[in-house]
């Protein structure tokens, strides 16, 4: 009991950095944006928030510093691909090489260094008697409870708000939308940018709670990983939830095995969380082969206002 207590401890911790990517994904591509920057967008917040609170020594200042600098991403993705209707697929990728390489120009000063501290954590007494929960829950960092609030208020503000039927809208009909009256522009720009904040947030996450120094490269994927799990959980936040922690789960089962055991390669180790996840894609494809995607419709087309019902 005591392993699969410290297995979800670790889940909960290596799975709250792709629950924010996630979630800054779906948000934009409900509005119909494709945001394939998630890896270069989470580098710059990471980076940005390192530098930041390396100099400052404050977390909130890092951690507002690193939603900043993917808002001014998101803001360059909505230009390119709103208001200038460039290929969403090219913008997005073109975002993420030049988040990897400007990161690393930014941090080569910093590498190695360590981070002067961490986010604080709630203690929260009243759990501490409750077996399991007062482990899992008692001692978080505000991070992830942070990510759990804006789990459940994505989730209530896109399917039971009257501005999430405006997203909705405008992600699945964007002329229909327009022709309701509806700011198509505004709306995809606003979501973008917002969703880009998250990601930003999601690598200030890995410098001040999960590897407080600064690597190069120090998301290994972690971006693309997120990119997946809009799929996997059918753009549905808490469904993000629960796939951000299945891979946290993974990821942290590969660490515990090759503590008990030296026989298996490292690298293979390494490798699982990421060929879970693709097998998990692939039998959640299969299985809801003949189901609605619950893709939005106009995902990845840029919208012209000629266009009519």
């Amino acid at each position: 009991m005591d392993s699969l207590l410290l297995i979800a401890i670790a889940a909960m911790s290596a799975g709250t950095p792709l629950l924010f990517a996630t979630l800054g994904g779906i948000l934009s591509e409900r509005s119909g944006v494709i945001y394939l920057g998630t890896e270069g967008t989470m580098l710059m917040g990471a980076v940005t928030a390192f530098i930041t609170f390396y100099t400052s020594g404050s977390w909130l200042a890092a951690l507002l510093s690193a939603i900043l600098v993917g808002g001014a991403f998101g803001l360059l993705h909505a230009v390119l691909t709103v208001s200038l209707k460039a290929n969403q697929t090219v913008a997005g990728m073109a975002i993420t090489l030049f988040g990897t390489g400007l990161s690393a120009y930014l941090g080569k000063a910093y590498a190695g260094m360590p981070a002067p501290g961490s986010v604080p954590k709630l203690h929260l007494s009243f759990l501490e008697g409750t077996p399991m929960l007062g482990a899992l829950l008692g001692h978080q960092n505000v991070l992830i409870w942070l990510s759990f609030a804006l789990t459940a208020i994505l989730q209530v503000y896109i399917h039971r708000t009257s501005w999430g039927l405006k997203l909705r809208a405008v992600g699945d009909s964007p002329a229909a939308a327009d022709s309701m009256g509806l700011q198509v522009g505004a709306i995809r720009y606003t979501h973008v940018i917002a969703g880009a904040m998250l990601m930003g947030l999601s690598g200030a996450y890995l410098i001040l709670v999960f590897s407080p120094n600064w690597l190069e490269g120090m998301t290994a994927g972690r971006g693309w990983i997120a990119v997946a799990l809009i799929i996997f959980a059918r753009w549905n936040p808490v469904r993000a939830l629960l796939g951000a922690y299945l891979f946290g789960a993974f990821e942290a089962l590969g660490f515990r095995i090759q503590m008990m055991s030296d026989w298996i390669p490292s690298y293979f180790l390494k490798m699982m969380p990421y060929l879970i996840t693709i097998i998990v894609l692939m039998m959640i494809g299969f299985k809801n082969r003949k189901k609605p995607s619950g893709q939005p419709e106009s995902l990845g087309i840029p919208y012209y206002r000629e266009q009519r019902v």
